[in-house]
């Protein structure tokens, strides 16, 4: 362990002291041997100052002091008013972007370097009080020479060094719960922390950020459900982003937005909406989004439209991923418990000897209680629960590539209780996987995958040739040249199994009501490959 290591571990404890969390932490039902622990430490032993402190702020205020790691870890649990008190939860929530700034000249500063030029030569107008500051950046505003308004910004100084140490306990702590714990090691802590490790990284660079921005802004460029601001590229640095700066009501400002009659259902629907629609349209989705990156616009109230900031850290997940998930969701809506514990032995989260029946009725178990109820009065908090013992029972194995998704649905979670506690998310969701689902198997669809396929089919070819010469001359380290004679039998085969598919369905094959272009398309195919030079 390094040195730096060992010294944040020392800050940490210092916190911890500092703040009493260790009072948090023991007035909880812990077992006996645990309780026992509080008299062997040494700063127990001595008489300690009052602190005129709620537990809210002391929770809070440490966290705020452990820096960036430790600030979105309060972040994401402000959100879950179903988990925490409301102290707590309403002193957390002050982390969405309440975080103390620094120095503002250092700011100045830091912009100037990565612009190469001054500010008064970029900016006709700077303010030199930061807008806004969360964890890793804060934002100054500013308007450019040319006129528009916009925001500035900007990264912390110093985060790295923070950062590192702060990855090598979390890398200690889940080496050593591998070792010890055969259910610590179903969740692959390690992976999940490497994950973690990029993301927090890739938050560091703001030029990452701005194409995140770019990409979901040309996603909805024509939705009337979200709106993101354009980004100035001219003037983006790895440290420095410069975008369009937007006017909205923070979403979690729930007395202004019902004094502009806000339609709060229509809003908690729309949000649900974008999310499986930055999942399944997209597969590119925002994975930060807790409130403080979320504002709602001014224009029709009765329509609302959310504005999203703070692109740094997306999601992205593979077919395969997509399409498990989305199967999954599908029979989780029609109740299809054996499908699902079908899929999940599919897939390989839970060993292949695993018995259908008994892990259909562990999941019927955990999920019947949840459907056609209010969001209000489910508690998520204990289904997570029971689902935690349903895996340990079956051994199932948390999906490291997923734990982004499993971020964003808390927050969109928590983000629905405070928005329409009445939400049902699930018969929210229900009709957009049932439309991705047909729209996976329409037509359209099916033709692009089968033009994808034809335009691959020289390249298969050419390996499927180059592979059974290779097994024809094992030995050769120099081949002849290759001659039509020798090399095209395989291509004009190919090319007569086109014709005589073309020829099946011009006559009337299985995809005669698409009409006769697909039928011409084998029989081009086909002339290609069996006369090319």
């Amino acid at each position: 362990m390094k040195l730096l290591a060992v010294r944040r571990l020392l800050r940490i404890q210092r916190v911890v002291i500092r703040y009493r969390l260790d009072d948090l932490l023991f007035e909880l039902p812990l077992p006996w041997f645990l309780l026992a622990l509080r008299f062997a430490l040494p700063w127990r032993w001595f008489p300690r100052k009052t602190l005129d402190l709620s537990r809210g702020a002391r929770l809070r205020l440490a966290l705020q002091d452990l820096g960036p790691i430790f600030i979105k870890f309060g972040q994401i649990l402000s959100t879950r008013r179903d988990l925490l008190p409301e102290d707590i939860a309403d002193e957390l929530m002050l982390l969405q972007d309440r975080v103390p700034p620094f120095d503002s000249q250092t700011a100045v500063k830091l912009i100037e370097a990565q612009l190469g030029k001054k500010i008064d030569e970029v900016f006709s107008r700077f303010d030199i009080a930061p807008l806004a500051s969360a964890s890793v950046a804060q934002v100054h505003a500013a308007q450019l020479k040319s006129g528009e308004e916009v925001v500035v910004k900007v990264i912390r100084p110093g985060l790295k060094p923070i950062i590192a140490q702060d990855l090598a306990w979390l890398f200690l702590l889940a080496r050593a719960a591998e070792r010890v714990s055969a259910d610590a090691r179903l969740l692959h802590p390690v992976d999940v922390v490497s994950d973690y490790e990029k993301t927090i990284y890739d938050e560091l660079d703001l030029l990452r950020e701005a194409a995140n921005a770019s990409q979901l802004r040309r996603n909805f460029e024509s939705s009337d459900m979200m709106y993101v601001p354009q980004v100035y590229w001219d003037w983006c640095r790895p440290k420095v982003l410069v975008m369009e700066r937007i006017y909205g009501i923070q979403v979690t400002d729930l007395a202004t937005l019902a004094d502009q009659r806000t339609d709060m259902k229509m809003l908690a629907e729309r949000g649900v909406e974008i999310f499986f629609t930055q999942v399944f349209r997209d597969s590119f989705f925002h994975a930060d989004m807790h409130p403080g990156n979320i504002f709602v616009s001014t224009v029709n109230p009765w329509s609302p439209k959310y504005i999203a900031i703070d692109c740094g850290i997306v999601g992205s997940l593979t077919p395969e991923d997509q399409d498990y998930l989305a199967r999954n969701l599908f029979a989780f809506f029609k109740r299809d418990y054996r499908r699902v514990a079908q899929l999940h032995i599919d897939s390989g989260w839970v060993p292949a000897h695993t018995k259908l029946n008994e892990f259909e009725a562990a999941i019927r178990t955990v999920c019947e209680p949840i459907f056609e109820k209010p969001l209000k009065d489910i508690s998520f908090g204990q289904v997570l629960m029971r689902l935690f013992q349903t895996a340990r029972r079956f051994n199932m194995e948390v999906q490291p590539q997923l734990v982004l998704l499993q971020k964003t649905l808390l927050n969109i979670e928590g983000l629905g209780r405070q928005l329409y506690p009445d939400l049902d998310l699930w018969s929210t969701a229900q009709p957009f996987l049932e439309r991705w689902m047909r729209e996976r198997v329409s037509p359209k669809t099916l033709l692009g995958n089968l033009h994808g396929q034809i335009e691959q089919l020289p390249h298969l070819a050419t390996m499927t040739r180059d592979l059974l010469e290779r097994m024809a001359q094992p030995h050769a380290s120099h081949p002849e040249p290759k001659t039509r004679r020798k090399d095209d039998w395989f291509l004009r085969l190919l090319g007569c199994a086109h014709l005589g598919g073309g020829a099946v369905l011009a006559a009337g094959g299985p995809l005669q009501e698409l009409g006769h272009w697909p039928a011409g398309i084998m029989v081009a195919v086909g002339l290609y490959l069996i006369v090319r030079r």
